[in-house]
C-alpha cells in the first residue's frame, strides 16, 4: 500500500490534471493513503471481472486494451475519492491514462528496489 501511495504522489507531481489539493503535508499523506486503499479495492474487485468479460478484446488488441481499462479504473478511483470528499481529483481521461502509466512504472521500480520479505526465502 505504501508503494501505491508513493506512486500516486509521484503521479500528482508529474501529471497535470491529477491533483491532491490537501492543505498540509499530513493531510496529503492521509489522502494518498486512503486513495491507495481505494485504488487497491477497485483493482482487486473490478479488474478481474473486466478481464474475464473483456477477454476477447484483450486478445484482439494484443493486450493494449489493458491501458484503456487501467485509465478508466484510475478515473473511477478519482471519482470515488472526490465523491467521498477527499481532495484528490483526476480531471480527464488523458490525465488518467498517463497517471495509470506513471503509477504502474513507479510501482514497478519501487517493488524492484524494495524487495518483499517473502522473496528472500
Amino acid at each position: 500500500m505504501a508503494v501505491v501511495a508513493v506512486s500516486l504522489w509521484v503521479a500528482t507531481l508529474i501529471v497535470p490534471g491529477i491533483d491532491d489539493t490537501a492543505g498540509t503535508t499530513s493531510t496529503r499523506i492521509g489522502t494518498l493513503v486512503v486513495v491507495a486503499l481505494i485504488f487497491g479495492l477497485v483493482n482487486a474487485v473490478l479488474k478481474p471481472l473486466i478481464k474475464v468479460v473483456g477477454c476477447p478484446f484483450y486478445v484482439l488488441t494484443l493486450g493494449l486494451i489493458g491501458l484503456v481499462v487501467n485509465a478508466l479504473l484510475f478515473l473511477l478511483v478519482g471519482y470515488i475519492a472526490s465523491g467521498i470528499g477527499l481532495p484528490f481529483t483526476v480531471q480527464s481521461f488523458g490525465a488518467a491514462f498517463v497517471g495509470a502509466i506513471v503509477v504502474a512504472v513507479v510501482g514497478f521500480i519501487l517493488h524492484f528496489l524494495i524487495p518483499d520479505r517473502f522473496d528472500q526465502r
